[in-house]
């Protein structure tokens, strides 16, 4: 089971290129943020599968905050784009 979890991890990290590709080439800046997620939750995903591999609980607990940190990039990307920080220029 652990070979089988490495081989979808390294699979997950090809799958990273090609999300690096849209970082650097994207044509909007929301194309470059839901990117950037997909580096977020790929790293997640490969902290879970990695954790048995290793026999590291602790692995869990790091892919927990990333996840998090994750969340929180959204909601700042979102704040600071669009509407909202046109709205938020108007009132000063």
């Amino acid at each position: 089971m652990a070979t089988f979890y490495m081989v979808i991890s390294v699979v997950l990290l090809l799958t990273l290129s090609v999300g690096l590709w849209r970082v650097l080439r994207g044509p909007s800046a929301a194309d470059r943020m839901m990117a950037s997620q997909l580096f977020g939750t790929t790293a997640v995903v490969i902290l879970l599968l990695l954790a048995p591999v290793f026999e590291q609980p602790a692995l869990r607990d790091v892919a927990l905050v990333f996840a998090l940190l994750a969340a929180v990039t959204v909601v700042a990307f979102v704040r600071c784009s669009g509407a909202g920080g046109e709205r938020q220029d108007e009132e000063a």
